[in-house]
């Protein structure tokens, strides 16, 4: 592995006599996009705030870049928390310019960038509305811009797209990506399991205040039993030790399976069992999946808009 951009070892957070956050470890490596997982009071926030010295742990080590934070750090993070907070009664670019300096940009180089990126976003006709008139999705906008205008060499972003439609949704991912290309290290805290699995290294679910699983897309995926066949039938589809079924409705059913097994010989046994098979389909488990799998619901289907091949 390469330099750890974000150090986290042993975190423990109590509140109250109530322990939060037990024991929790991981590294973002240097230049890379990390997804940060988990239900709402999981210890999402709870880990952010630490690790930007706004909380003090009860015990642990949280670096960026090697040491503690200290606000005089700031220049080099661009963090967009999931509580926006913006100045609403002053115009767009007026307030991103303020923020540009305070950012060390000169005034000059504040307000070109800030209309860049306004064209960019759609909005460069609201360049001197008062930003309280603007929509919730453009305020959002603003704020990211205000994130990044430094180029930070780590993005910490809470819910950066939460609110926002499909196509506004795709803008801000493609401008998350441009941000790693351009060397950035990206934590993404976010509850879209469609922009983990386009945009991230690796991931961490914390569940209850401890790591449910850690790694790779795919570490994670096999963790959780690697591939899943999506079955439609007719009558009930028997247990097996070759597969486990984690979805099991009268006539559609998701059954995990290893990399080792051989979906074929899934497939004659349930002919050979009486099961009617009308469609039958495997693909990677997907974040999706699993996020409903550690956080509840798992007997739920998650999704039906997969391709189902028929047989």
């Amino acid at each position: 592995m390469g330099e750890a951009r974000v150090h986290v070892d042993g975190f423990r957070m109590d509140f109250g006599g109530s322990t939060v956050i037990r024991d929790l470890s991981f590294d973002v490596q240097a230049g890379e996009t990390f997804g940060f997982l988990g239900s709402n009071g999981s210890g999402k926030t709870t880990t952010i705030r630490a690790l930007l010295g706004i909380y003090q742990p009860t015990a642990g080590v949280l670096h960026i870049n090697g040491k503690s934070f200290t606000p005089e750090d700031g220049g080099r993070l661009g963090y967009l928390p999931e509580e926006r907070g913006l100045y609403k009664k002053e115009n767009v670019i007026e307030l991103m310019t303020y923020f540009g300096r305070l950012k060390g940009l000169d005034r000059h180089a504040a307000r070109r960038w800030s209309l860049t990126y306004l064209e960019r976003v759609a909005l460069a006709d609201k360049a001197n509305t008062q930003l309280g008139k603007l929509s919730g999705g453009q305020q959002q906008k603003i704020q990211l811009g205000v994130t990044i205008m430094n180029e930070p060499e780590l993005l910490i972003l809470d819910e950066p797209t939460k609110g926002f439609d499909p196509v506004n949704r795709r803008l801000l991912m493609d401008i998350i990506s441009e941000q790693k290309v351009n060397g950035a290290t990206v934590v993404m805290v976010t509850h879209q399991m469609e922009e983990v699995e386009r945009l991230c290294d690796r991931v961490l679910l914390l569940r209850n205040g401890t790591a449910e699983a850690y790694g790779t897309i795919n570490d994670v995926q096999n963790q959780f039993g690697g591939r899943v066949i999506r079955l439609k039938h007719g009558g009930p589809v028997p247990p097996s030790r070759r597969y486990e079924a984690t979805v099991s409705e009268a006539n559609y059913s998701e059954l995990s399976i290893t990399d080792t097994t051989d979906e074929a010989d899934i497939l004659k046994d349930l002919i050979a069992a009486g099961v009617t098979v009308r469609s039958f389909t495997t693909t990677k488990v997907s974040l999706e999946d699993i996020f409903i799998r550690v956080y509840g619901g798992q007997n739920k289907p998650t999704s039906r808009d997969h391709e189902m091949a028929e047989v």
